[in-house]
């Protein structure tokens, strides 16, 4: 028998694709729920009542056969069976360890939004993490030089900054969402976009994302001229590795690791523990170097959707696996503690 559901359609089909995501499910299908979403949100709930009683709402262009029997249900009163399951197989913990990071973190510093290559708008990406308890979340969209992931120009960055401030005043304070960047650390160490758009941003994150197989002497040198610019808060994904997906698989880039992490700790910069399970980066053996020669952290999502920002489940496993003080965390620190870590005129 069918529980009672009293939060509505549109509800249901973002819980459906959130807890699809969270499973990595194929994104055709995710798109398919989140699309009907928007579909139906704009609608008098009465026409939509109506629709569902006539079996008319795959009339409505984005609403097929599995989407309108979720909303058929939800506008009876009933729990969608699809949400049911989807509940059974996939809500709770992704990762049995790491509950104590996970409870002392307050946002996360890595996200991506349909600005650059990540899949769901900005207003959507903040209302989930607002959802999941974050108290913060920075945009991280990519910069420039990464064309295949549509990056971001001066211009598109400008106006991305206004779009954060509209949110910001849409949600008046009980969650903040952080200006910021995954900018790419160029061939030489500079960074992707200009200084002038930099000191405009809360929180930087810099990562390689071109020449991963560049030998290790100028790989080194390349990452400790980004480790050194006062902009960078953040090492992303250090070693650019892949481990798992559908994307295949990738060796991690060579670089002197004891070298970089100690510039870490002398330029304030956190290594990333980057959550995503394809990546698992950096591997085991330099997270711990990090740790033991003294760097900050910061436990990052790298969510290109929704559903992925609970992938933060992966990375406390491994922190807490690896006995880091959660205080070395930066993203276990509040709103007011971590801009004013990042700020680069303090640096």
């Amino acid at each position: 028998m069918a529980q009672d559901y009293t939060a509505g359609p549109v509800a249901a089909l973002r819980r459906i694709a959130f807890l699809m995501e969270r499973g990595r499910e194929e994104t055709r299908r995710v798109e398919a729920f989140r699309k009907a979403a928007a579909v139906i949100l704009p609608l008098d709930p009465d026409d939509v009542a109506a629709k569902a009683a006539a079996g008319t709402l795959t009339d409505l262009a984005g609403i097929g056969p599995s989407t309108g029997a979720v909303i058929t249900e939800a506008v009876r009163g009933e729990e969608p069976e699809r949400l049911a399951r989807l509940e059974k197989q996939y809500a709770g913990p992704l990762a049995p360890g790491g509950r104590e990071v996970r409870a002392a973190l307050r946002g996360d510093c890595h996200s991506h939004s349909d600005w650059s290559d990540g899949g769901s708008p900005i207003e959507e990406m903040a209302m989930t993490a607002m959802e999941l308890g974050h108290d913060y979340l920075v945009l991280t969209d990519h910069s420039p030089r990464l064309r295949v992931a549509n990056g971001l120009s001066v211009e598109r960055l400008e106006r991305q900054l206004g779009v954060v401030e509209a949110v910001n005043d849409h949600l008046g304070g009980a969650f903040t969402l952080l200006k910021g960047i995954e900018v790419d650390i160029l061939d030489d160490g500079a960074l992707d976009q200009t200084d002038e758009m930099l000191a405009r941003l809360d929180v930087r994150v810099a990562s390689v994302h071109s020449k991963l197989r560049m030998d290790a002497a100028p790989m080194t040198r390349r990452m400790l001229g980004a480790v050194a610019n006062p902009f960078t808060n953040v090492l992303g994904h250090c070693t650019g590795r892949r481990v798992e997906g559908n994307r295949g698989t990738r060796p991690q880039s060579e670089f002197d690791a004891r070298a970089v992490f100690e510039a870490c700790v002398e330029h304030d910069v956190a290594v990333e523990i980057n959550s995503r399970p394809e990546r698992r980066d950096p591997p085991t053996r330099l997270l711990e170097l990090a740790r033991d020669t003294g760097c900050l952290f910061s436990i990052d999502s790298d969510a290109h959707a929704p559903g992925q920002l609970d992938m933060l489940d992966y990375g406390c496993e491994r922190a807490q696996e690896a006995g880091i003080d959660p205080d070395r965390i930066v993203n276990t620190w509040g709103r007011d503690r971590l801009l004013a870590w990042a700020d680069p005129s303090g640096r």
